[in-house]
């Protein structure tokens, strides 16, 4: 019966109802169902959403000023639901934060704005990163970047890791032991953007850049206080050898010679024998 033509465009639900309202009854409802899963029958058949696949950003800098990403993370307000909005874009090869704004509200103009007055200050970069965010895919933003000639880039939905300086650095504050469980006002969180993105440029000696501190490396200062490490650890080696054991001398981290978002999959062996 549910297979007659009658029913075949039907849910059991209604089909029940219908042959109950002319005095037949096959079975239940949830015997319906089950014969129906018995036999592979039960889907959905509403249409389902297809989104085509997003492409994989692979970006590479080689030193400042090239790639620039960019987010807007939360920070919680004097009352329960009520948050700021801090914009906040980074260079990649060096972790300097180029610009910070804190707002009440996420909106296109804002955004905008943002990034009109980054890019007043520190140039043109080549690409600018950002997630899929509503400000991020906003005409206006897009408008301002074709204009300025420089490439647009996205991470892949529900991919946090195409977008990890951003991420890592938002992690950094919201973890950082000033930061506090809420603020009383948007001056508040203005001025504690200030102390704290002031402190992590210029005094905070992060781990991906050498331990050197972002602005260092952002103006070119890494290099004189690498060598500067370089002798301390050889004066240090050669006065105290026993310590060491006849081992080599501690190494001091290095500046990366190249910074990415997804470096590129290695090249698999039938992928190399195309390209030869």
């Amino acid at each position: 019966m549910l297979d007659s033509d009658r029913f075949v465009d039907t849910t059991p639900t209604e089909a029940f109802a219908t042959l109950l309202d002319e005095g037949v009854y096959l079975a239940s409802i949830s015997t319906l169902y089950r014969i129906l899963r018995t036999n592979d029958q039960v889907v959905d058949r509403r249409r389902q959403a297809r989104h085509p696949a997003r492409a994989r950003p692979e970006l590479t800098a080689t030193g400042p000023g090239q790639v620039f990403t960019w987010d807007i993370t939360k920070l919680p307000g004097p009352t329960k639901g009520v948050y700021y909005d801090a914009y906040v874009m980074i260079d990649i090869w060096s972790r300097y934060i180029v610009g910070y704004h804190v707002a009440a509200r996420e909106s296109a103009e804002i955004a905008h704005g943002f990034i009109t007055e980054v890019i007043a200050v520190h140039g043109v970069p080549q690409v600018v990163h950002a997630d899929r965010g509503t400000s991020m895919t906003s005409k206006r933003v897009a408008a301002l970047l074709a204009d300025l000639h420089v490439t647009r880039s996205h991470s892949r939905p529900r991919v946090s890791t195409d977008n990890p300086f951003s991420e890592a650095a938002f992690k950094t504050v919201k973890y950082h032991p000033t930061f506090p469980e809420s603020f009383g006002s948007l001056a508040d969180a203005r001025a504690f953007c200030d102390t704290f993105f002031g402190w992590y440029n210029h005094e905070h000696h992060h781990a991906g850049v050498g331990l050197h501190t972002p602005a260092d490396v952002h103006y070119g200062h890494a290099a004189t206080q690498q060598k500067q490490r370089e002798q301390a650890l050889d004066t240090a080696w050669a006065a105290h050898l026993e310590r060491f054991s006849g081992r080599p001398r501690p190494k001091a981290l290095h500046l990366p010679g190249a910074v990415w978002i997804n470096p590129p999959e290695p090249a698999t062996d039938q992928s190399l024998s195309q390209a030869a």
